[in-house]
């Protein structure tokens, strides 16, 4: 890996004020690591800079959520011009400049972040009288479960689609040690098997620390305003966690454990009348002046984007001109957006919006539309959310995990019918599994996932995002990414 890009610590300062946030975020020069890790709150600022740095465009700010990776996952039409500057995304040119420059950046700042996170563990060792329980269990745990987390992005990007005969094909370095040495290129099953390591031991950890098993999200400021403990949300928490470790195992072919995790976390954050994660209630997911269009009830892990609004202005505003606006292809009552919506009543229907410029009607998604919070703070727990890890994922991992039909069928519907729809009922697994196609690219809209459910699947047939109906024929070797030049040339040094 290219050691310019591991230099130093990206450390951002925070400030525990009374703020509808965890963080009042105030980023300021760097700091050494002398003078940062002499105090517990030296050592969560430095890991509320990684997650300060998630956000940013180069990786789930942006290109790896809303952006290309969407794209990437055919949701959006570009009429055949190669004139909008996300085009080759969407017929996997990895050899366009634009292409290659969003993958190098996102593997350079992974990296990075990755760096930061080894920097963490290696200052908290086995325990350090600085951070006194529950504090070193999370910092310990949060920072393994995010070196997990961006190493198991990353995987499924540049790595294999998984098989047995890929397993022990060589894909990406494995990054543990707090050092600035080229690693090599590992085997598929030594990557899956490095995640799952630390994703249990961080669950080890968060288990005895994580405030969320007993208090649940705590999405209020603390009473003393220290919120170390609060906004569990923005956090990889106890359950997140456990989403990524079955998320992991789905990815690597493991329907077993995947299965068993999944009813695991429903069974303990569905607990009915004290649900964790509970669904969206039809009043906020139908508020007409102040929709709760991301669910954030049922958010398990988000990032905390002040500037989450640049999302939507760069990518969906309708007054963006036909070479940035990504759209669906049809009219709103035709194409893909009717296509998709079985049932009109449909809450996720409700992003969907159409604008007049210029006599143009201009169809458009206003998932990430900013929203002005009332006068009693509604709109403030979501404003600024950027979803990475939802309860619906874990349904529909259930669904199709399920060893009985019925079984699936019923997880599939839990979704559905809180989405104020009718339920189906699939006559076969195959049908099952195209219904769950359907639900999860309802779900993640904007969010990286459905690119990576095709790969998953090897799936050679998808649909044509940029025509109102259809399919196109997929290659397999379209779903790996390439290695970046930097990486490849500074292996060749």
């Amino acid at each position: 890996m290219k050691k310019k890009i591991i230099n130093s610590c990206l450390i951002l300062s925070l400030a525990l004020g009374a703020c509808e946030a965890w963080v009042d975020i105030k980023p300021t020069d760097r700091l050494s690591e002398e003078v940062l890790f002499t105090s517990k709150e030296g050592f969560l600022k430095a890991l509320n800079g990684v997650y300060i740095e998630l956000a940013h465009p180069d990786l789930y700010g942006m290109n790896l959520s809303a952006g290309p990776l969407d794209v990437m996952g055919q949701y959006y039409t570009f009429s055949g011009s190669s004139s909008h500057r996300l085009y080759y995304f969407s017929n996997y040119t990895y050899t366009n400049a634009n292409v290659k420059t969003v993958f190098d950046n996102a593997w350079k700042k992974a990296y990075a972040l990755i760096f930061n996170c080894n920097v963490i563990l290696e200052k908290c060792g086995e325990g350090h009288p600085l951070l006194p329980n529950p504090h070193f269990g999370l910092v310990k745990g949060e920072a393994l479960a995010l070196r997990a987390m961006l190493h198991l992005d990353l995987f499924r990007l540049f790595g294999p689609i998984w098989s047995d005969e890929s397993k022990g094909n060589a894909c990406i370095p494995y990054m543990t040690l707090a050092d600035q040495q080229i690693r090599p290129l590992l085997p598929a099953q030594t990557v899956r098997d490095s995640i799952i390591r630390d994703l249990k031991e961080a669950l080890s950890l968060l288990k005895e620390s994580d405030p969320i098993r007993a208090e649940g999200v705590r999405n209020e400021s603390s009473p003393t305003g220290n919120n170390d403990l609060f906004y569990r949300q923005y956090r990889l928490n106890y359950y997140a966690v456990k989403a990524l470790l079955a998320r992991t195992y789905l990815w690597c072919g493991d329907k077993v454990n995947a299965l068993a995790l999944a009813k695991e976390i429903l069974e303990e954050v569905q607990v009915p009348g004290n649900e964790i994660f509970p669904f969206v209630s039809p009043a906020d997911a139908s508020n007409v002046t102040i929709p709760d269009r991301l669910f954030s009830s049922e958010v398990m892990f988000a990032l905390y984007k002040t500037n989450r609004v640049n999302v939507y202005n760069t990518l969906f505003a309708p007054t963006l001109d036909m070479y940035n606006l990504l759209t669906f292809a049809g009219a709103y009552a035709s194409g893909r957006v009717n296509e998709l919506y079985d049932d009109k009543n449909d809450y996720r229907y409700k992003i969907w919006a159409n604008h007049t410029v210029d006599a143009s009607v201009i169809l458009y998604h206003e998932k990430f539309k900013d929203i002005t919070p009332n006068a009693a703070g509604f709109g403030n727990g979501f404003r600024y959310m950027m979803p990475l890890i939802q309860l619906s994922e874990l349904y529909l991992m259930a669904a199709e995990c399920s060893t009985s039909l019925d079984e699936g069928i019923g997880y599939l519907n839990q979704v559905r019918n809180n989405r104020n729809c009718f339920s189906v009922t699939p006559a076969s697994s195959e049908g099952l599994l195209s219904a769950i196609a359907l639900e999860l690219k309802k779900e993640m809209i904007g969010e990286g996932q459905l690119f990576f459910f095709y790969k998953r699947q090897g799936m050679q047939v998808i649909p044509n995002g940029s025509l109102p109906s259809g399919t196109m024929n997929m290659s397999l070797n379209n779903y790996v990414v390439p290695l970046p030049d930097s990486e490849i040339s500074e292996r060749m040094d």
